[in-house]
Order: C-alpha cells, then structure tokens, then sequence
C-alpha cells in the first residue's frame, strides 16, 4: 500500500482499488490539498483543520465516530478517545482509527490528547503503520508521543500536526520530536510504500513530506 502526507493530519491510503482520506482540511491550516478521489473520509473530531469534506472526486463514505466498518475489504475501526488530558473538558472527544488492509494495521492517532488506557491499547492490537501528532500545543506533547510509541510498539512511525513552512497553527517542529526520541533528524521522502513482509523488525521513523 501507500502512503502519502498531504499536510497537517491528512494521508491519503491506497491499496488494491481503495482511498482513504484521514482528517481532510481546508484552506485555514495553509496548505493546498491536491484534487483526490476517495472512497473513504475519516475525521477524527469536529474542528476546522479536520473535518473538510469538500472538493474530493467520486462518491465516498465519511466515518467520524466510533465503531466498525467494512469498505471493499478493509476493516476500519474507530476507537473514542479525547482531544485533551481532561476527559474531553478543554477541546472534546476524538477518534482514533484502525485501518486493517488485509493484515496490514494502520493507525491514525488524530488530535489524541492523552495517554491511551489499557483498554484503549487492547482495542487496537498489533499496529503495523502508526501516524501520530508530534507538534504539541493542541495534541499530544512531545514525551507523551513518545509513551504512546512504547504503548503501541508499531514497526514504522510516521510523525503528522507539527510545524512546516505551510502549517498556520502555532506547533512545535518535527526536529524537537527526534530529539525526544533519540534519533537524528531525517530528509522526508515524497511517499511510502510498505508491505506487510517488508515491515522491519524494531520501531523505526519515517518522515513524509507534505504533497504540494
């Protein structure tokens, strides 16, 4: 399958006659989403920057809550979380999505503000692909990301929601995260194509650039 960053939160998945969109924008997080088919748009929570679904070709599904779904054979599960450490109190709920392209797991964290719970970690299982908000301030900070990695232990981790020259929220760069986690930063790559027997066998980061 592959993968591609198309800015902020958003991926575009393809892989055997499938895409799936995840948290598509709109023009206030400042980047310029490329005209896209998709037959699935996922969207983890409510707020602009998150939940645009204008302006993509041919029919398509929108999940945007809990529960499980079936699309052209990919299982897609949706996991409730929050947005913040509070319950929901300060930004609300968010929903965390699985995406099992026959065997192949992929996860998008969304704006997760918090550690996941043990339930929350069962619900998932083995996560192949993880791609998770790295750039503070409204998610995750950078030492909790690096608990959720360790909580997930997935093969790749693909950073997603941090500072770019295109990002017009105020996060924290991507360059701060590697330091967190001990590694050197990296020259993103325009895509990722990835196969289950192709996975490595320890946790390694990849880091996309956003598609213009």
């Amino acid at each position: 399958m592959e993968i591609t960053w198309l800015g902020h939160s958003c991926f575009r998945l393809g892989d055997k006659g499938i895409v799936i969109v995840t948290d598509p924008y709109g023009k206030e997080a400042g980047y310029a989403r490329p005209p896209i088919r998709a037959d699935v748009i996922t969207i983890s929570h409510d707020h602009p920057g998150h939940n645009n679904q204008v302006g993509f070709r041919g029919e398509h599904r929108v999940f945007d809550a809990p529960g499980e779904y079936e699309v052209k054979g990919v299982f897609i599960t949706g996991i409730g979380t929050y947005h913040d450490a509070r319950s929901g109190a300060a930004r609300g709920r968010n929903t965390v999505f699985l995406f099992d392209f026959d065997g192949l797991t992929v996860c998008h964290l969304g704006d997760l503000g918090h550690v996941l719970n043990q339930s929350q970690v069962e619900a998932l299982g083995d996560v192949d692909v993880l791609l998770i908000p790295v750039g503070g301030v409204h998610t995750l900070s950078m030492s909790q990301a690096a608990e959720v990695i360790t909580q997930i232990e997935p093969q790749l981790v693909i950073p997603m929601h941090y500072r770019t020259a295109a990002e017009k929220a105020k996060l924290e760069s991507v360059d701060k995260f590697f330091k967190e986690m001990g590694v050197a930063p990296m020259p993103p790559q325009p895509e990722l194509k990835v196969t289950k027997s192709g996975l490595p066998d320890e946790t390694q980061i990849v880091l996309l650039d956003y598609s213009r």
